[in-house]
């Protein structure tokens, strides 16, 4: 695991996830009419709305297309969704561009073998609990929260903990 003393959470500006097991708990449902379904977090969810309340942005890099994604990504007012990426860094790379980021403004999560690449390359590479073992390995930070329970939120409290957002978010629920 990464030295997280050495990141400079006052830079990161952008959360990028992927979907499956990350966003989820991995299981995708296919009903009886081809039609497929996906369990999200709510805690996930409102987590994603704290991020955004602070100005910050979010985006999704998915290896598989989906409309159940595409759908919760509207619900959340994800700006940008890149589904299908086979590779990854590519997607990652032309979304710095696109929006004129650095990498080192740019924390992801992932939990598989494709997101190696950005766990290595983002400024707070992120696993959930329940990723493999290699990108776990390679990341600055392992969640205690699995994929789909809550792991998307726990980096979200973690970063703006360290970039002092928090405790301003918190005072609306305080009152």
């Amino acid at each position: 695991m990464g030295q997280v003393n050495e990141i400079d959470f006052s830079k990161i500006k952008m959360l990028v996830m992927d979907v499956d097991g990350v966003m989820t708990d991995g299981t995708v449902i296919i009903n009886s009419d081809g039609s497929e379904g996906k369990n999200f977090s709510i805690v996930d969810g409102h987590g994603i709305k704290l991020w955004h309340r602070v100005g910050f942005q979010t985006a999704i890099i998915s290896g598989r297309p989906s409309k159940a994604t595409t759908v919760r990504a509207e619900q959340l007012n994800i700006g940008c969704v890149k589904q299908g990426c086979k590779k990854k860094l590519p997607a990652f790379e032309s979304l710095l561009e696109e929006l004129s980021l650095d990498y080192r403004e740019v924390a992801f999560v992932g939990d598989d073998l494709l997101d190696l690449p950005l766990v290595r390359r983002a400024a707070f590479g992120v696993a959930v609990a329940n990723a493999v073992d290699e990108l776990k390995e390679v990341a600055d930070y392992t969640t205690t929260k699995a994929g789909g329970s809550g792991a998307v939120r726990e980096v979200i409290e973690y970063i703006l903990k360290r970039n002092g957002k928090w405790q301003d978010l918190m005072q609306r629920y305080l009152v």
